[in-house]
């Protein structure tokens, strides 16, 4: 179980990467190179919405020294939900969010790793 604690940890700390950039990206509307803020605003309010800084920091916490199986399942089912709607809302609007695509990879990649037992 040593494997999924650490790709536990590795989803809360991409998590909470994720999260510093599109907030960083937002807040320095002078060097960045969005053309459309709003979009990546919705962005921010799905990130809010979905509560993805208490899923990363919960993610940290459990997988740091134990594995604790039916909670990570329970984050990362409930991280995915809110993955999708914002991987759908960047696809639509890919012209404006193309950026955000490959962090979106990394976390479904991660987030993916977590297969239900039977």
């Amino acid at each position: 179980m040593r494997y999924e604690m650490q790709i536990g940890r590795m989803l809360g700390e991409n998590i909470d990467d994720f999260i510093n950039f599109v907030h960083k990206n937002y807040e320095n509307r002078n060097k960045n190179y969005y053309e459309n803020l709003d979009k990546l605003y919705q962005v921010k309010l799905l990130i809010e919405e979905y509560k993805f800084k208490l899923t990363a920091n919960e993610l940290m916490r459990i997988n740091r020294y134990r594995w604790d199986e039916k909670y990570t399942y329970l984050l990362v089912d409930e991280f995915k939900e809110g993955l999708n709607t914002i991987n759908e809302y960047v696809d639509r609007n890919y012209n404006d969010l193309f950026l955000l695509t490959a962090r979106l990879y990394t976390l479904k990649s991660l987030s993916s790793s977590f297969k239900v037992p039977l």
